[in-house]
């Protein structure tokens, strides 16, 4: 009797280790007849992008961060477009509509992701480089390896210099083999959760609550999150803002007043690393301020350039 106790304990356990991993390989794959925009094929996999703004002027391309894919910058793609901006959207690898490749989700492996589309978009010229959280990130290693290709670089709340993790994210992090099972296992429930509670936040991205949970249930979200973590957002970006300092590419950095993961210490950070940044602060803006207070980062960049940045 004693040994059957055993036994099924044994089976529970087993069913227990797999689960995570049985539920993420069962989740949808993207449907991509639905996606907004076109799909490019580059060599780690197939990318989602679209175009906001008039046929033709001065390029933006954008990068959006760890989470929320590229409709994230819809909002200031549509106000930077009255500027007479035309905006490059598309969604990193896990996210959105793109594939989901294997591989290190580090500087490598996004800088390829962004390299591709430019050559498949016939963008040789100079452009402005623009991004978001972890795409903040990946825009600050590319100004940083190319800085001749960039008229400018916009930061919204970047990655690389100051961060608030929770617990649970640096247990993951941390730990391999148990960090890929909590994360496989908690992670979406935890995600779907916070997006129920914030719900009702007011935001100038129609759906973007929506757009942020349903990113839960895709194959490949998950562990594309897990890797980032691990890899491109291990990594500071010190000395690669040194490096822009001495290019002498004009940066705007924009910051949320109320951001609890890239906390507002971040500020002088980056004004330490290169004095010549314009920076300014979104009032009562959290981490989500591209959707809830994407006019108010347009506002600022429109003045900063004004400015004479």
């Amino acid at each position: 009797m004693g040994g059957s106790y055993v036994i099924w304990g044994l089976i529970g356990l087993g069913v227990l280790a797999v689960l995570p991993f049985v539920l993420e390989a069962r989740r949808e794959v993207p449907d991509t007849a639905f996606a907004p925009g076109s799909m490019a094929d580059l060599s780690q996999g197939r990318t989602h992008f679209r175009w906001i703004g008039p046929s033709h002027g001065p390029i933006i391309v954008a990068v959006h961060g760890l989470t929320t894919p590229s409709p994230v910058w819809e909002k200031i793609a549509d106000g930077l477009a009255k500027l007479g901006y035309r905006t490059l959207v598309y969604d990193l690898y896990g996210r959105g509509f793109s594939d989901a490749p294997k591989g290190d989700h580090d500087r490598a492996f996004y800088l390829q992701q962004l390299d591709d589309l430019l050559e498949h978009q016939g963008i040789t010229g100079q452009f402005v480089l623009m991004g978001y959280s972890m795409g903040g990130s990946i825009a600050t290693t590319y100004a940083a390896r190319s800085p001749s290709r960039l008229t400018r670089l916009f930061l919204v709340a970047t990655a690389g210099l100051e961060t608030n993790d929770s617990a649970f994210s640096k247990l993951c992090v941390k730990t391999p083999f148990l960090g890929d099972w909590l994360h496989a296992l908690v992670r979406p429930m935890r995600s779907r959760w916070a997006l129920f509670r914030s719900r009702k936040v007011a935001s100038e991205v129609g759906g973007i609550n929506e757009l942020q949970r349903a990113e839960t249930y895709r194959r490949g979200f998950a562990p594309a999150v897990l890797s980032s973590r691990r890899h491109m957002l291990a990594e500071f970006m010190i000395d690669d803002h040194r490096s822009i300092a001495r290019s002498a590419i004009p940066v705007i950095a924009i910051w949320g007043e109320e951001d609890r993961v890239i906390p507002i210490r971040a500020l002088g950070t980056l004004a330490q690393l290169n004095r010549e940044t314009r920076q300014d602060v979104v009032q009562y803006a959290d981490h989500g301020l591209p959707f809830t207070h994407g006019s108010k980062v347009v506002e600022s960049i429109q003045q900063a350039m004004a400015g004479g940045h």
